[in-house]
């Protein structure tokens, strides 16, 4: 399926995995042993496994510990491509090694999250997984893609320095939730903020 900035997907799917299909990803596989392409439906659970283990990690940066839930994980990736999100992968020899999920609005791309294995970190997959979705906004008019990340994910906010991201460009406030712990406390400009 080609890239679109504006999505036509329907915002929820049924039971009918060809629906699903037809939603977000390719009908056939990358015939390169190694590289980045969109997902295809039958990577579904591959993806899945993935998600489970960044949201572990994510939550690892707010001092909680977790278990990987793929159930809940699955359904997280099929909510993306009902969506209309598109979804890259990295693989190599037929292994799914990491993902990029992208939220298209308009003409602004947004990654909602990108994610490689630890094992096989540094070795240029989150780079190329990054460029198929700065290929992605700039086929939509834009030159940059905004990125959510927490504010004490070092190894990312390096990584998204070296790609020449180094623009704050806005904050995310709530309130504080009942029962949860602060851990720290992060100054932006002339404010502070529990985190």
């Amino acid at each position: 399926m080609g890239e679109k900035c504006e999505s036509e997907a329907p915002k929820t799917i049924g039971d009918d995995m060809r629906e699903f299909d037809d939603i977000c990803f390719d009908k056939e596989p990358m015939t390169s042993a190694t590289g980045v392409r969109r997902a295809a439906a039958s990577d579904i659970d591959g993806v899945a496994a993935l998600v489970a283990k960044f949201r572990v990690e994510l939550k690892g940066f707010k001092g909680v510990q977790s278990e990987e839930d793929v159930g809940a994980a699955k359904a997280e990736v099929e909510e993306y491509a009902a969506a209309g999100f598109p979804i890259f992968v990295f693989e190599e020899a037929s292994e799914i090694l990491g993902y990029l999920v992208c939220r298209v609005d308009g003409s602004v791309v947004w990654v909602e999250s990108l994610y490689v294995l630890s094992a096989h970190r540094r070795k240029g997959a989150a780079s190329a997984l990054f460029d198929a979705a700065q290929r992605l906004a700039a086929s939509c008019g834009e030159d940059t893609l905004y990125n959510y990340v927490h504010p004490n994910n070092d190894a990312m906010i390096a990584f998204l320095r070296r790609k020449g991201y180094d623009v704050l460009n806005l904050i995310e406030i709530r309130r504080k939730r009942e029962g949860e712990e602060l851990r720290e406390r992060i100054r932006v400009g002339n404010n502070v903020f529990g985190y």
